[in-house]
């Protein structure tokens, strides 16, 4: 009695699951168009980027890969404010954007078109503490 009981609430929480999830598309071929929107305080993200270098492979053989598939010309893409960008030895680039929520998708497709080969991507989206972290901390210190 127990496990069919069981089953039936599980069965119960998939059908609810799948009921309220919205049909899912696969992602278009053609990249989306290069956005307008500038980033704002009310609509600004800090997106973190890691380009992991493919190390199976010597530096040069990858700048040519990135070169022929046109990354430094795509990206960033335009209108986005680079906050930093890094070589950290032994793991790659790491890029720090400023850019509206909005264009994350672009940021995205960008690099799949254009960096995928020569680096593994990682994304970390984040926001802007600073203010808040340093009013609390000064609030502490009083």
């Amino acid at each position: 009695m127990r496990h069919s009981f069981r089953r039936l609430v599980t069965a119960a929480v998939v059908a609810l699951s799948m009921a309220a999830i919205p049909s899912v598309q696969a992602q278009t071929v053609s990249a989306p168009q290069a956005g307008s929107a500038v980033a704002t305080a009310d609509n600004a993200i800090l997106l973190t980027v890691f380009l992991k270098h493919d190390q199976s492979r010597p530096l040069g053989e990858l700048n040519a890969q990135l070169a022929k598939q046109g990354f430094y010309k795509a990206f960033p893409p335009a209108g986005m404010e680079v906050v930093s960008w890094t070589v950290a030895m032994g793991i790659g680039q790491i890029i720090t954007l400023k850019l509206p929520a909005s264009r994350i998708r672009e940021v995205n497709r960008v690099l799949e078109d254009t960096a995928w080969g020569s680096y593994r991507t990682e994304f970390y989206p984040t926001y802007d503490y600073k203010a808040v972290g340093m009013a609390e901390h000064e609030k502490a210190l009083k």
